[in-house]
């Protein structure tokens, strides 16, 4: 699957790590339930983590349709919020 995170490119991920990436959207929706800021920075930035380790990169010059497109690190609780579907940001 090919994942756009905002600001940085695209990735290609396995689907077999969904799994894996929807436990940690299941965190970061708890905590911006919650309204827990700090939790939600460092989760935020633990699922782009993985998904950079666990993607390959597409070139610059690629263009394919994302199926998914998750938020830049530096995004705000306000800016995901926005971005989140039922499930999360990721879906399943």
């Amino acid at each position: 699957m090919i994942v756009r995170i905002m600001g940085e490119g695209q990735v290609e991920v396995a689907e077999s790590h969904l799994t894996e990436l929807n436990r940690l959207d299941d965190e970061l929706l708890a905590e911006m339930q919650r309204g827990d800021s700090p939790g939600f920075r460092r989760t935020l930035h633990a699922l782009l983590e993985r998904i950079r380790e666990l993607g390959e990169p597409l070139p610059d010059d690629s263009l394919e349709p994302s199926e998914l497109i998750l938020p830049a690190p530096d995004a705000t609780l306000e800016d995901v919020r926005k971005l989140l579907r039922d499930d999360g940001l990721i879906p399943g």
